[in-house]
């Protein structure tokens, strides 16, 4: 009996530690595992690098077509553009014309 009366002593004088490290424990399993936590950070930020370089290609892929459209522009068609879009679209070719693949 005289032991019980030690435990409980025991823990009514360190309840306030005890509750410290759980509220430790728990906010640090959480800024390392959480929905909110240090990993789901990096991961994020390297999802945002990935996106970045995805729309800085298409950003350049954009300004192509942009200049090819402005080339097709009736006041400024070039013969040059003009003629090796017909050729793709309708498939004309010299019978000693050689085709080159781009894709």
């Amino acid at each position: 009996m005289n032991k019980l009366l030690q435990h409980r002593s025991l823990i009514r004088e360190n309840i306030v530690v005890l509750v410290g490290l759980c509220l430790c424990f728990y906010f640090s399993y959480h800024a390392v595992q959480g929905e909110r936590s240090f990993i789901r950070l990096l991961s994020l930020d390297r999802a945002i690098m990935v996106l970045e370089k995805d729309q800085q290609a298409i950003a350049s892929d954009r300004i192509v077509l942009e200049e090819k459209v402005h080339a097709m522009r009736p006041g400024s068609i070039s013969k040059d553009l003009l003629e090796e879009r017909v050729r793709e679209v309708l498939g004309y070719r010299h019978p000693d014309e050689i085709e080159l693949k781009s894709n």
